[in-house]
């Protein structure tokens, strides 16, 4: 049995807080033996630091994927040339700084492949995640054994869509970015695990992270409001994958509460 978790968006530094304290407890418990986690939303809600990409690493964070906002801090471009284990859309044009998936080992000898891709329905018009995610299949080839799909997108449909297109094919399709957790985690027909959005990780007294005031004068004067980050009620969203002998998934774990919840399980 092999066991990976995944935590969904980290939002901003009270939630990366949370995860920081979290994830070696998790590691622990769960014996987990990989982590990834969606870290595109660390910085004022857009973006992510070195120094925050650090400190999870020094957690035992494995892989960091990102989204479109990674392209929105000043510093962003400086962290793949520094960080071999963060990775942006694989769909994105090849001009940008960074790759789209890494391969690392876990327990010594099996491979794990993370894939990180974007949506292109209601976002950027992008390159298509279907066929970026075919080719890195092919040039992967016959070593791959263990895979994981980040599909960072905006469309319900379009996660499906890939998650039952990949069936068989990878480990997992796991959605991210709407940073409302779904009940929809299963297992597909041939093994592949999925759900279309894992959630995020940070302050739910809000709206998907941003101050509540903030997010209803957006919606009401329909301009461009200052974006800030909403504080407090923090929880942790994420998900345990339990993968067989084939790299397939046997079992798929929701998690979603408080540091206080969990420190009553």
């Amino acid at each position: 049995m092999i066991n990976i978790l995944f935590i969904g968006d980290i939002i901003g530094e009270e939630g990366l807080d949370l995860a920081l304290d979290l994830i070696p407890r998790l590691r622990r418990d769960f014996d987990l033996h990989f982590c990834i986690v969606n870290g595109e939303n660390i910085r004022n809600g857009k973006g992510l630091s070195p120094n925050s990409a650090n400190r999870l690493l020094t957690a035992k964070v494995d892989v960091i994927t990102t989204g479109n906002h990674i392209w929105d801090g000043k510093q962003d471009a400086s962290l793949f040339a520094n960080f071999d284990n963060i990775i942006r859309p694989a769909n994105y044009p090849d001009l940008n700084p960074g790759k789209g998936f890494v391969t690392r080992k876990i327990q010594g000898t099996q491979k794990i492949t993370v894939i990180n891709v974007q949506g292109r329905s209601f976002m950027n018009p992008i390159d298509c995640p279907f066929s970026a995610v075919d080719r890195i299949l092919s040039e992967i080839g016959r070593d791959l054994q263990i895979c994981i799909v980040d599909m960072h997108a905006e469309s319900t449909a379009e996660k499906q869509a890939l998650g039952w297109y990949l069936d068989g094919r990878v480990s997992a399709v796991i959605g991210t970015h709407t940073h409302v957790q779904t009940a929809d985690e299963r297992v597909l027909p041939n093994g592949t695990g999925y759900i279309t959005d894992v959630g995020m990780t940070g302050p739910f007294s809000s709206v998907i992270g941003m101050d509540t005031n903030t997010a209803i004068k957006r919606f009401r004067y329909q301009i461009p409001f200052y974006y800030k980050l909403a504080k407090g009620n923090l929880r942790l969203n994420g998900l345990i994958l339990t993968l067989d002998k084939n790299f397939k998934t046997s079992k798929i774990e929701r998690l979603n509460f408080s540091k206080a919840e969990y420190n009553g399980r």
